[in-house]
């Protein structure tokens, strides 16, 4: 089995240029397989202090041991588009990316999910202040679960 080497330079550029880690192609008895190696960013959780406005812890209800914090709908909610864990800034000794109070523009940072052993920025889709957050640095996210307010 045989492949063009020009083809497969081309694969390669396309798999850097859209962003991708794996390229795999079959063609009745042929098949390749491109992977690019993704650098994982380690982080260690921060022991920061908690902004004024995040949820009180709330004792769980019986039949829900799993209970989270329910922030109130303080203007357009910022949720977690993946499973995994919260973080509040870049490293441990960095500063939160965001804390209340703080003006933001659309497609700034404003956390990061660590999902998998990737660390995935997330960023807003609104512009405005914040005005509450509902997760720990450190604690583990649902999908869908609101991250944060901003108005």
């Amino acid at each position: 089995m045989e492949f063009d080497i020009s083809y497969i330079k081309e694969l390669a550029k396309i798999l850097s240029k859209e962003g991708l880690t794996e390229i795999v192609l079959e063609d009745g008895e042929q098949a390749i397989s491109l992977r690019k190696e993704v650098k994982e960013v380690a982080l260690q959780p921060v022991a920061a202090p908690a902004p004024a406005a995040v949820c009180p812890p709330v004792m769980p209800a019986a039949d829900n041991p799993t209970a989270k914090c329910e922030c109130k709908a303080n203007g357009t909610p910022i949720t977690s588009p993946m499973v995994g864990t919260f973080y509040s800034a870049s490293a441990p000794d960095a500063a939160p990316f965001v804390e209340v109070g703080k003006t933001i523009s659309k497609g700034d940072t404003v956390c990061i999910i660590e999902a998998m052993k990737l660390m995935n920025e997330i960023e807003s889709d609104v512009a405005g202040k914040i005005t509450e957050i509902c997760v720990k640095n450190g604690e583990p996210v649902e999908y869908g679960q609101v991250l944060m307010y901003v108005e």
